[in-house]
């Protein structure tokens, strides 16, 4: 699969607070509609379909029926915000099988307006049997958990998780787009003084809430060639997961991007040390020293120290979530889609 299909087009929706009249498939359309264009590509070219959207029980059947897209290859397992990764993993190997032609990868949610407009929660909120009778608050409830073990096994401290939030505003503050990019730079006494929201993780330990979009379109690499934008090549991807309730984490400091690392970096032929840009999956200051460690940047329990002194801030020696990241970009549930489009970019 090495170099066997490249993204060509890359768009994001409109973004951060998009008010009551607008929804989640319809920011899913315009970020379609953008990256389509950016291909220099039309919807009648689309015949892979990879999508999500926040609150729909068969997104893809709703996403093609809106777009017009009629897929001969058709995808949208949940995985969470890593979904969009692997969408990309599946949309390579549908295209190098002959399967489709040209892939449209596309997500839209709107969680701050679904509040606005007293929206209740779709279905059920899942609990998972074995934590149900303590009432978590997740997602952050899990994350708090892996953060205190995190901080217990390896001193990490709460002002080496600030930096973490620190260099993602430092970077939003580049982005004309980002929410938190007129909200000026934050200080490690500004995150360590906000109000806690899951011990130990506070209000700026934590993601944003936004409305958001976003879009990719991918095909083969002999058609890439010829089109509009400069093809950025897939040379490596892998996946992994061993849980999805946090009780059930074989080490809750360690998580499977070890091995998706692992056959990412063989795919591609290439390790840490070859990296020079990183995009990561930043829902909680945690997620960035973790994953920093579990791809190989650091050894397990020096995350902290790796990334003090600006290292992955706008100077730095290794740029870590470009765009602001879920911390101060956007987060509107599921981030990982973002992460492609500003690697692409």
């Amino acid at each position: 699969l090495r170099g066997a299909a490249a993204i060509v087009g890359v768009a994001e929706s409109d973004l951060g607070d998009v008010g009551p009249q607008r929804h989640a498939i319809e920011l899913a359309a315009q970020a379609a509609v953008r990256a389509v264009a950016d291909a220099g590509l039309g919807m009648q070219n689309i015949d892979g379909l990879f999508g999500c959207v926040a609150g729909r029980l068969m997104s893809n059947l709703d996403l093609g029926e809106y777009l017009g897209i009629r897929p001969r290859y058709s995808d949208s397992g949940n995985i969470g915000g890593s979904s969009f990764i692997s969408y990309l993993y599946h949309a390579a190997i549908a295209l190098r099988a002959g399967l489709c032609d040209t892939a449209l990868i596309v997500y839209g949610s709107t969680p701050r307006a679904d509040v606005q407009r007293k929206q209740p929660l779709s279905g059920l909120l899942e609990r998972p049997n074995y934590e149900a009778p303590y009432k978590p608050r997740h997602p952050v409830s899990g994350y708090a958990l892996a953060t205190a073990r995190h901080m217990h096994q390896y001193g990490t401290t709460r002002e080496q998780l600030a930096q973490v939030a620190v260099a993602a505003r430092a970077w939003a503050l580049l982005n004309p787009v980002a929410f938190s990019h007129d909200k000026g730079p934050l200080s490690i006494a500004d995150v360590l003084d906000s109000k806690m929201v899951c011990s130990p993780l506070s209000v700026r330990d934590c993601c944003l809430v936004t409305d958001g979009g976003g879009a990719l379109v991918v095909t083969r690499a002999d058609r890439a060639r010829d089109l509009a934008k400069p093809p950025v090549y897939l040379l490596g991807a892998g996946e992994a997961h061993s849980h999805r309730s946090i009780s059930q984490m074989p080490d809750l400091t360690t998580s499977c991007a070890t091995e998706s690392s692992a056959r990412a970096y063989a795919m591609a032929g290439v390790g840490p040390a070859d990296i020079d840009v990183v995009q990561l999956y930043d829902a909680f200051t945690i997620n960035t020293i973790m994953f920093l460690e579990d791809l190989g940047f650091c050894a397990k329990g020096e995350g902290g120290a790796f990334i003090a002194d600006g290292r992955i801030a706008p100077g730095g020696a290794l740029p870590v979530n470009t765009n602001g990241g879920g911390l101060s970009y956007c987060h509107p549930g599921m981030y990982g889609i973002f992460t492609l489009i500003e690697a692409t970019r």
